[in-house]
């Protein structure tokens, strides 16, 4: 849900609700979503990240100011890329694939670790306590899994750009990344008009039910 809809609402637990779950994306979401990045490289054999100070919790290390207020006013978003040197990888396209990869990766076991909370406080009795830690969680792991479909969007500076390096060849791949700078216009336009939104929405909500799939189950095992 959108912050606007949620002010709209006049649902005052909804709205704090969003708006906390907001917070949490960009102080503990998105900064652990670029520590992965780093981790994933420091352990491909890049230790530029490590050397800037990227491998830490801290969220102020990794915030972007375009990318947090978009978590506020899409949803999604992203944060202060973390530096990457290919050329320390044995392995150039797979080192960077991996690290690309390991963002979106942090996000989804986020959305998941926040499903299953979910789920646990759905076995306890509805009050307005209750009622707003589901919804908190609800939205937690609703924008992580939405964090990790738009990243893996291949386009830049997006981690699907970065891991289409891994299955496009490097002539086509490099005179795409020449145009970094307008598809990144264009990628913010297309979310100004909302011409993604369907698509991820769909893409999401596939995803969510892979990530619910087991605390679903226990849950409906256990009632």
């Amino acid at each position: 849900m959108s912050i606007l809809s949620a002010f709209r609402s006049g649902d005052a637990s909804l709205i704090f609700a969003t708006v906390l779950s907001r917070v949490f994306v960009v102080f503990c979401c998105m900064p652990i979503h670029e520590l992965a990045h780093g981790w994933a490289a420091y352990k491909m054999g890049d230790p530029t990240a490590k050397n800037l100070g990227r491998l830490t919790f801290n969220p102020f290390a990794h915030l972007d100011l375009i990318g947090t207020i978009m978590i506020f006013l899409f949803g999604i978003g992203y944060a202060n890329p973390v530096p990457v040197r290919a050329r320390n990888f044995k392995n150039p396209k797979k080192g960077m694939a991996v690290t690309a990869l390991a963002g979106p990766a942090a996000n989804l076991l986020m959305g998941f670790i926040a499903v299953c909370c979910y789920y646990i406080f759905l076995l306890f009795p509805v009050n307005t306590a209750t009622y707003f830690i589901r919804l908190f969680f609800s939205y937690a792991a609703s924008i992580n899994v939405t964090l990790a479909v738009f990243n893996l969007l291949p386009i830049p500076p997006l981690d699907g750009s970065k891991v289409l390096a891994m299955v496009v060849p490097s002539k086509f791949y490099f005179k795409y990344m020449q145009y970094e700078r307008y598809v990144m216009i264009a990628l913010l336009a297309l979310l100004f008009f909302g011409v993604l939104d369907t698509p991820i929405y769909y893409l999401s909500e596939f995803m969510m039910k892979i990530i619910s799939f087991i605390p679903n189950l226990i849950y409906n095992l256990i009632v």
